[in-house]
């Protein structure tokens, strides 16, 4: 396993239509990165405290279709 899947990624590595995966109440969900939040705001139906320095990302669940918000290194590309 590389340092890189072991720590998640970075908003480098992360960009609008990428392809993901992440743990999900014991198994995996697929979706797709929506936009990255680097700023206090509303998503996914909740207050997010992101910044340029811990940015986040809103997905959208390719099974729900619903969004959620995740931080970087819970995300993996597919």
């Amino acid at each position: 396993m590389t340092d890189k899947k072991k720590q998640g990624y970075t908003s480098q590595d992360l960009d609008q239509g990428d392809e993901v995966t992440w743990k999900s109440h014991g198994s995996t969900a697929e979706g797709t990165v929506e936009r990255e939040i680097t700023e206090r705001t509303e998503a996914a139906g909740r207050t997010v405290d992101a910044s340029p320095d811990d940015p986040q990302y809103e997905v959208r669940s390719e099974k729900s279709g619903k969004s959620a918000v995740h931080k970087p290194s819970a995300l993996h590309k597919k």
